[in-house]
């Protein structure tokens, strides 16, 4: 007999001793007249750990709560959630904590792979699934991956920065750059990519000016301490972003998690400013358009939508299933794992020409360029010409 088995055992003993007293206070509930009905909880045990800034953050953490609580609605799923302090020891704690009481624990973010591998190799009657973290070689048997195409829904926000701008310069802000698997760098790759594809089409150059907010190591020390502030410095978000606008971009893109929220207000403000000229943002992870604040949300011309509220609800449902395997589970273009959002109508009169480069690449006709062509460490400017 496992040890959860047995954990399990003395729980059903538990509530075999104590079934009448809980008869006995049902009868007591329902005297007084209590007309709220318990959700169903017939599903998985599920705990599922944010990253540092955990949810509120309008983007990455944020989606992945609404899978979960889809999961609970739908599922009948029994979760418990945890938000890292952002220190190895303690996602492990965390991690371990889960798997003790949990069929199924989740990761989210690049950040939990070592602790994630490292408890699931501990802990083989648990499954565990990690957002954005890869398999490589290392991977337990019980361990998915749960894996974006993020350069392909990059591409797409990047066709319509291409179509909208009017001074022909479009911005991108990354959270972190030089993350072990080169995450960021895949949503510039993406988006640069698209605004490429629309040049000869409009018969303009457009220039692309790229910045990152954090280093995630010193190259001088690799192994030194991890930075990865960028994800959570709204305030380095909006200065990077004024600067963009200053220098004459229109459109600015970001993929840096709650720092977008920096974004945004630079061009509410920037726009306010000016008058008749109109900035724009645009949102990643979330349809932040519905995410943000109500007074941002004018400026919001589309978000790049990485659907990891879908990939943690059908990990859920794997579990419920008696379906989930190990291994790595993409999610791209031609499974809605990535996309672009409409929310605001700002877009509509451009959809038809985003959907077409959309279908080439469901079609495996053109593949989207997943490493930038400059690096990430400076600033950088991409002269994309007729």
């Amino acid at each position: 007999m496992t040890g959860k088995t047995l954990r399990r055992t003395l729980r059903l003993n538990t509530l075999v001793l104590i079934a009448p007293l809980a008869l006995f206070l049902s009868f007591a509930l329902l005297s007084c007249g209590n007309e709220n009905d318990s959700p169903d909880e017939s599903g998985p045990r599920v705990g599922i750990v944010y990253d540092t800034v955990g949810k509120g953050d309008g983007s990455f953490n944020d989606s992945a709560y609404e899978g979960i609580k889809r999961a609970k609605e739908e599922l009948g799923a029994v979760v418990s959630e945890e938000t890292t302090d952002g220190t190895e020891s303690n996602r492990e704690d965390l991690l371990q904590s889960l798997a003790d009481d949990n069929d199924l624990v989740i990761a989210v973010g690049f950040s939990f792979e070592n602790s994630i591998k490292k408890v699931a190799a501990a802990n083989p009657d648990t499954n565990f699934a990690g957002i954005d973290i890869l398999q490589r070689e290392n991977a337990p048997a019980n361990f998915a991956s749960l894996v974006f195409n993020e350069a392909e829904g990059s591409f797409l926000v990047g066709v319509a920065a291409a179509l909208v701008t009017g001074t022909s310069k479009v911005g991108f802000i990354g959270g972190v750059c030089g993350t072990p698997d080169r995450l960021i760098e895949k949503f510039e790759a993406g988006f640069v990519s698209g605004v490429l594809a629309m040049v000869k089409g409009i018969n303009r150059n457009i220039e692309v000016e790229t910045a990152y907010l954090s280093q995630f190591s010193d190259p001088q020390n690799p192994d030194g301490p991890h930075d990865i502030s960028g994800f959570f410095s709204p305030d380095k978000a909006k200065e990077a972003a004024e600067g963009m606008f200053r220098n004459g971009s229109d459109i600015v893109f970001h993929a840096s998690g709650g720092s977008g929220a920096g974004l945004f207000e630079a061009a509410r403000e920037f726009s306010e400013q000016q008058g008749n000229s109109k900035v724009w943002a645009i949102g990643v992870d979330s349809d932040q358009y519905n995410t943000a604040d109500e007074s941002v949300r004018e400026y919001i011309l589309t978000s790049m939508l990485k659907r990891v509220d879908t990939a943690v609800y059908n990990i859920v449902k794997t579990q419920r299933d008696d379906e989930f395997s190990g291994g790595t589970v993409n999610h791209d273009l031609a499974n809605d794992g990535v996309g672009y959002a409409a929310s605001g109508g700002f877009v509509d009169d451009i959809r038809e020409l985003i959907e077409a480069p959309k279908a080439f690449i469901v079609r495996d006709l053109f593949d989207v360029p997943t490493v930038p062509v400059q690096g990430c460490r400076e600033p950088q400017i991409y002269n994309l010409r007729y």
